[in-house]
C-alpha cells in the first residue's frame, strides 16, 4: 500500500510524520512512500534525502492525499484535509477525540477509518507506539532548556574569584514522562530539583534521579493513580494541603515547571496568583499545561509573559516543535511501529485487526462507525507498583534475639554434620588402608570448609568471588598435570578432567570478572 505524508498546515508546527530513516522501515513492510515537496524541510529533511531513501515526493496535498492508501500525519486534520479523506482510506495522526467530536464525525461521515495516536493504549507491548510518551519526553526537555535561556544565572552552583554563585533551585510539578525528563535534565545541568506529585509511588524514581521528593503531610493522602499510570483528580482537602505546600515553596524557588495533566479535562490551577507573587524577581515559570489552560494562573498560551513582580511566565504549547528533528525522528518512530502491527505479514497489506488490543485502542472511526471510547484493554496498564506497607522496625532486642537464635540453629546443623561425617570417617577407617584414608580425610575438609565459605557468601559478591575461585583451580589444575602421567589409566582420565573442568572455570571467571570490570569504565 501507500503510505503518505502530508505537510503539517498547523502554523508553527515544523515536525513531521515521515523521515528517510523511517520510510526505509516501512517500505521493508511491502509498502510504498509518498511525501508532499517540502514537508520535511523546517525538520531539517530534504526533499532530496527522501528521494534518496526511495520516497516519491508529491507536489501537493491534494495529489498525496488522492495517491496515498493511508495518511500519516502529526497533527489533527483540518476541514479542508479532512474533506480529502475517502472511504477506505486510513489517517494516523493525533487526534484528540475527546475534544474533537465534530471531526470525529466529519471523519465517520467520510467513511474514513482514523488511527489517534494519541489514544494507544499505555501498555507494555505498545510502548514502542507511545508517541505521548516520546513528546513529553521532548517537551520536559526543552523546557528547562528555554526556562534556562529565560533565568538570568547559571543553573549549577559556582565559587570563583569573584565570589560564590548559588545553585538555581528548580520545582517540577508533576512527575510523569515530561516532568521525569525535566528532572534528569535540571540536576545534570546542576540545579537543586525538588518535585512533587500526587503519586507517592513515584517518589522512589524522582530520588534516584538525584531530585528531592516533597512529601506531604496528609493524613488521609489518597493513591493519585489512575487507570494507565496518569494522575486522578484530588480531593478538595489534599488539594488545599498542595497548595499550602506549594505556597510554603514559592520565596524560595527560582523556576517552576509544571506539567499536570488530566486526560480529558481541562489542566488543574496548582500554581496560583499569590505563588508567583511570592516569587523573586528574574524567577521563571515554565507551564506545559498551557495548552489545556495551564497549571499558573499567569499562564497566557503561546505567549511568554513578565508579571509586575518581575516574574517570566512562558506558556508556549509548541515545545516538541521547537526541537523538530528529534520530535520527526521519534514520533516517526512511533507511526512506523504502528504500521509495523497493521502488516503483520510484512506484505504490503493492511489488517486492521479490531481484536488486538493495542489496534482496538487507538483505533476512534473504521468502516464508518465511532469506535471511540475503546474498551479497556484485556491486559494490566503501565502504572507503578504501591509501594508496600512498612512493616514495624524491630526493637534492638528483637533484633539481637534473632540474630542469637540464628547463630544456635546454624551452630547445631554444622555440628550435626560434622558428627555425621565423623561417625562415617570411622566407619571406613575400619576398611581403607592409612595412606588413603590420610587424603580422603584432607579432601573432605576441603570440601566442607569450601562450601561453608561460598554458601556464607552474599549472592552479589559471587562475580568477584570468581578471582578466588580461580587461585583454587589453578592448584587444582597443578595437581592435575602431575598425575597425567600416573601409569593407572584411571588416574590419568580424572586427571585430564580435572584439566578441563578446572579450565573451563578459570576462562568462565576472567570473561565474567572483564564484564563486570567494563560496567564501570567509560567508552
Amino acid at each position: 500500500m501507500k503510505i503518505g505524508a502530508p505537510r503539517e498546515r498547523y502554523e508553527g508546527e515544523a515536525r513531521v510524520a515521515l523521515t528517510p530513516e523511517s520510510a526505509g522501515h516501512i517500505q521493508k513492510l511491502g509498502h510504498e512512500c509518498l511525501i508532499e515537496s517540502g514537508a520535511g524541510q523546517l525538520a531539517g529533511f530534504s526533499d532530496e534525502a527522501y528521494e534518496q531513501a526511495g520516497v516519491t515526493v508529491v507536489a501537493d496535498a491534494a495529489a498525496l492525499f488522492d495517491q496515498a492508501d493511508i495518511v500519516i500525519k502529526v497533527r489533527e486534520p483540518d476541514d479542508e484535509e479532512a474533506g480529502r479523506l475517502r472511504e477506505g482510506q486510513t489517517l494516523i495522526s493525533f487526534f484528540w477525540p475527546a475534544q474533537n467530536e465534530e471531526m470525529l464525525e466529519r471523519c465517520r461521515g467520510q467513511g474514513a477509518s482514523v488511527i489517534a495516536m494519541d489514544m494507544v493504549p499505555r501498555i507494555s507491548r505498545a510502548q514502542k507506539m507511545d508517541a505521548l510518551s516520546s513528546t513529553a519526553n521532548i517537551a520536559g526537555y526543552r523546557a528547562v532548556i528555554e526556562a534556562g535561556n529565560q533565568f538570568g544565572r547559571f543553573f549549577t552552583g559556582q565559587v570563583t574569584a569573584a565570589g560564590k554563585v548559588p545553585p538555581a533551585k528548580v520545582l517540577v510539578i508533576g512527575a510523569g514522562v515530561a516532568g521525569l525528563a525535566a528532572i534528569g535534565t535540571a540536576t545534570s545541568l546542576g540545579a537543586v530539583v525538588r518535585a512533587f506529585d500526587v503519586r507517592p509511588e513515584v517518589a522512589e524514581q524522582i530520588e534516584s534521579m538525584g531530585a528531592e521528593f516533597l512529601f506531604l503531610d496528609f493524613e488521609d493522602s489518597q493513591d493519585g493513580s489512575e487507570s494507565g499510570g496518569y494522575a486522578s483528580p484530588s480531593s478538595p482537602e489534599f488539594r488545599e494541603k498542595q497548595l499550602e505546600l506549594f505556597r510554603a515553596q514559592a520565596p524560595d524557588i527560582d523556576i517552576v515547571i509544571t506539567t499536570a495533566l488530566i486526560p480529558g479535562r481541562p489542566a488543574p490551577k496548582l500554581w496560583l496568583e499569590d505563588m508567583v507573587a511570592a516569587m523573586k524577581p528574574g524567577s521563571v515559570v515554565v507551564d506545559l499545561a498551557a495548552e489545556k489552560g495551564g497549571n499558573c494562573d499567569a499562564t497566557v498560551p503561546n505567549e511568554r509573559v513578565v508579571t509586575d513582580n518581575g516574574v517570566i511566565v512562558v506558556g508556549y504549547t509548541d515545545f516538541p516543535s521547537r526541537m523538530a528533528t528529534q520530535s520527526s525522528l521519534l514520533y516517526s518512530t512511533n507511526v512506523r511501529h504502528m504500521l509495523t502491527d497493521l502488516t503483520p505479514e510484512k506484505d504490503g497489506q493492511v489488517v486492521h485487526n479490531m481484536e488486538d488490543d493495542v489496534i482496538r485502542g487507538a483505533t476512534v472511526t473504521h468502516q464508518g462507525e465511532i469506535t471511540f471510547p475503546p474498551p479497556p484493554p484485556k491486559v494490566k496498564a503501565i502504572a507503578a507498583a504501591k509501594p508496600k506497607p512498612k512493616e514495624k522496625e524491630p526493637t534492638p532486642e528483637e533484633k539481637k534475639a534473632a540474630e542469637h537464635a540464628a547463630f544456635v540453629k546454624q551452630t547445631k546443623s554444622q555440628v550435626s554434620m560434622l558428627a555425621i561425617g565423623g561417625v562415617l570417617m570411622l566407619l571406613l577407617g575400619q576398611v581403607a588402608p592409612a595412606s588413603f584414608m590420610q587424603h580422603f580425610i584432607v579432601f573432605v575438609l576441603s570440601c566442607f570448609v569450601g562450601f561453608q565459605v561460598i554458601w556464607n557468601v552474599s549472592h552479589s559478591l559471587h562475580t568477584p568471588l570468581m578471582a578466588v575461585t580461580n587461585a583454587i583451580s589453578g592448584i587444582i589444575i597443578l595437581g592435575a598435570v602431575l598425575q597425567v602421567g600416573s601409569g593407572n589409566w584411571l588416574v590419568a582420565l580424572l586427571a585430564g578432567i580435572s584439566v578441563l573442568i578446572a579450565s573451563i572455570n578459570i576462562v568462565g571467571g576472567f570473561l565474567v570478572t572483564r564484564r563486570m570490570l567494563a560496567m564501570f569504565q567509560k567508552s
